[in-house]
């Protein structure tokens, strides 16, 4: 069987992609995004071949082993769905593509990407055809990122990477437009005094579980803010183990409220549903990590000033990222100034964070159902809920300390974990981008 071999950037321009779909020859492609070709398994070349010539694939991707100091380390990926937005996307570093679907692809590119051409081809391969994880390990390579998933965590946020992002969120937006998935910047107006009448105006909430070290000081920053409205702080401890329970209950301040939940499975999103559903919740429910401190006492009285100026149901700040003596680390503030109001909401669907601190308008978040059930993306979720319809506002001065530490839930997660979180971000897109297409077609 005649096939081509190409070796690409990590980041190739929209003139690679052109080039290769130029001169490749045969039924199939294998694109290579390193310098050199990895070394297959027995059998894992022709294996990609036979599945592609089965299934009628235009684009195949396989698990493969990292060599890391000498020893092979297993690195499973993840199938692709609809909402792989991403442009991170783990296919490894050798996908087979079908020729006939390389070159007609490459014919519609429309515009001159520096860093997007990969990313181009494969959202519009995705409009040909299908996409097949093979899920057998194929190949190895040598692992060139050694950091921690804690320390790639805000690599699409990383100020030099600007240019880079401008060219994907133009590649993805066009891709939605190709879709149907598309949202006009019109929004729905929002009457803040609806909803029923509440005691405070505001509310900051801190689920937490087994924090110790670190649940004192956030309570301390919540309830040093000044206000000229009334406003309480509202804990959930999630049966915590560790002493948790005694920090909080040592605080004598009649604006704590404190949430015990009963046994059983509550998650970061119960948590907050039994924060939203207290009636003592205030109109404006405000974020705050459980290790994390805010940055000064006016946090929420810019909260609610930006929900008011804005006309909007959510709103998000800025954070600075600190060790946990609040010492700065790179990359430094965190402001999301990729965000627009003209076209946040479509690029949402292709970061895997709007950013923080959140803060919602509550009557909002009830009627939505709150937050799902789970330990990761719940915020993610419900951000990608409320921006299909209503505006979200931004605060671009710094709102909180984001403290990395080894207790953070994110410090170093194994590949299985990151791989179910990315699963589970990807189906959210799926399912948004379902949902996007419905009410562009007049459905509910």
């Amino acid at each position: 069987m005649s096939v081509s071999v190409f070796n690409i950037p990590p980041r190739p321009s929209t003139g690679d992609i052109r080039r290769i779909a130029s001169a490749c020859s045969g039924e199939y492609s294998f694109i290579c995004t390193r310098t050199t070709l990895p070394e297959w398994v027995a059998g894992g070349r022709e294996r990609m071949l036979r599945l592609a010539d089965d299934t009628g694939a235009v684009l195949l991707y396989a698990d493969r082993f990292n060599r890391v100091d000498g020893c092979l380390e297993p690195w499973p990926v993840i199938d692709w769905q609809e909402g792989s937005l991403r442009d991170d996307f783990d296919f490894g570093s050798v996908l087979l593509v079908r020729n006939s679907a390389l070159v007609q692809a490459a014919s519609e590119m429309d515009a001159d990407y520096r860093y997007a051409g990969l990313y181009d081809l494969w959202l519009r391969l995705s409009r040909q055809g299908e996409f097949v994880h093979i899920g057998e390990y194929l190949y190895y390579e040598d692992k060139e990122d050694l950091r921690s998933s804690g320390e790639k965590l805000f690599d699409y946020v990383n100020p030099s990477a600007r240019e880079v992002q401008i060219e994907m969120e133009r590649a993805c937006t066009a891709h939605l437009k190709a879709v149907g998935g598309y949202l006009a910047p019109v929004f729905k107006d929002v009457d803040l005094g609806s909803g029923g009448s509440f005691e405070f105006e505001a509310s900051v909430v801190i689920p937490c579980r087994n924090r110790v070290r670190t649940i004192g000081d956030a309570i301390r920053s919540a309830l040093s803010q000044k206000t000229d409205f009334p406003y309480n702080v509202i804990v959930v401890d999630d049966n915590s183990t560790d002493g948790t329970p005694e920090v909080i209950s040592s605080f004598d301040d009649p604006r704590l409220v404190y949430i015990a939940q009963e046994p059983g499975y509550h998650a970061i999103g119960g948590n907050w549903n039994a924060a939203i559903w207290h009636p003592s919740c205030g109109r404006f429910a405000l974020q705050l990590d459980s290790d994390d401190m805010y940055s000064d006492d006016e946090v929420v009285t810019r909260f609610v000033r930006a929900f008011r100026e804005q006309d909007c149901a959510m709103v998000i700040g800025s954070y600075r990222i600190t060790d946990f003596d609040l010492n700065e680390l790179p990359p430094g503030v965190i402001d999301h100034r990729e965000w627009t109001e003209e076209n946040g909401r479509n690029n949402a669907l292709r970061i895997n964070g709007l950013g923080a601190p959140r803060g919602f308008w509550t009557p909002l978040l009830r009627s939505i159902g709150g937050f799902p059930v789970t330990k990761y993306g719940e915020d993610y979720a419900v951000a990608l809920r409320i921006s299909r319809e209503y505006r979200i506002g931004r605060i671009w001065d710094v709102m909180y300390d984001c403290r990395r530490w080894t207790g953070n839930s994110d410090a170093d997660l194994s590949v299985d974990r990151v791989n179910a979180n990315n699963l589970y971000k990807d189906r959210l897109r799926t399912w948004e981008l379902a949902a996007r297409r419905r009410l562009n077609a007049g459905k509910k």
